[in-house]
């Protein structure tokens, strides 16, 4: 390490040093990433880690200094990916309950629940249920933390922060796609066309109101149901993947 004339680390000449470091691990996650994520905002949430190493490094510590940095680099990146996930822990655990509800009632009926039944089958009024809808505006398609097999964030570790397949990677091999594209067929006709015009048209919630007559409060609800619908399929998909992949790894394991 560099340190200045009275022995302290020599901050502004290790930031310099270490600042291609960043780009780098940067650039290397954002290859695993949604286009939706900024280098820019892993860049600087890696400067920040790297500040932090340089404060907390002992080189008694046995770990030479870069190894230890771009453990610090990448773990404030992941950090930094989880806090930009904004939607409050009680409307995701609530969109959860609405996807196992959608799930549940498509293996009941062979077809896509209507708004009165989901509401029904959660205990709730249709117009909470809507209000909860709205309130849930922006539920994503795939939040990092989906593809966990311990229900922990250890899964952002190990496929962000190595070479292996990142956590997007399901819904972009075959399999996967054959899946999303069956899931958009089967949505019920007004978020079938609400979807596209939104991702296909690029119109914005009033404009596609204005199409099918309706609020662009009751387009944004209807936004939300149609991605807990995906998420259902999709997710149900995934884990049914994983759990033949591990079954077959264990058939492996066992002829060995």
């Amino acid at each position: 390490m560099m340190y200045t004339a009275q022995g302290a680390p020599d901050k502004d000449q290790l930031v310099l040093q270490y600042a291609p470091l960043v780009k780098l691990i940067a650039y290397q996650l954002m290859a695993k990433l949604p286009s939706s994520v900024q280098v820019d905002d892993l860049i600087q949430n890696g400067m920040i880690g790297l500040l932090d190493a340089i404060g907390r490094y002992q080189e008694g510590l046995g770990a030479q200094f870069e190894t230890y940095a771009a453990q610090r680099v990448r773990g404030a990146m992941l950090d930094g990916l989880r806090e930009n996930d904004w939607l409050p822990r009680g409307l995701r655990r609530d969109m959860r309950r609405v996807e196992g509800a959608i799930n549940a009632l498509e293996q009941k009926h062979g077809r896509p629940p209507l708004e009165s039944e989901l509401a029904e089958a959660l205990g709730m009024a249709l117009t909470d249920y809507q209000k909860m809808l709205h309130e849930a505006r922006g539920h994503q398609l795939v939040y990092l933390e989906d593809l966990t097999d311990t229900g922990d964030d250890a899964y952002l570790e190990r496929h962000l922060a190595s070479s292996q397949l990142d956590p997007l990677a399901a819904l972009l091999d075959h399999d996967m796609r054959e899946t999303l594209v069956r899931a958009i067929g089967d949505l019920p006709e007004r978020e079938k066309i609400m979807m596209a015009l939104y991702y296909d048209e690029e119109l914005n919630l009033r404009e596609i109101g204005e199409v099918l007559g309706v609020t662009e409060s009751r387009v944004c609800q209807l936004h939300t149901q149609a991605i807990a619908r995906l998420r259902s399929r999709i997710l149900g998909a995934t884990s049914a993947i994983e759990g033949d992949k591990r079954g077959r790894g264990k058939k492996a394991r066992t002829k060995e």
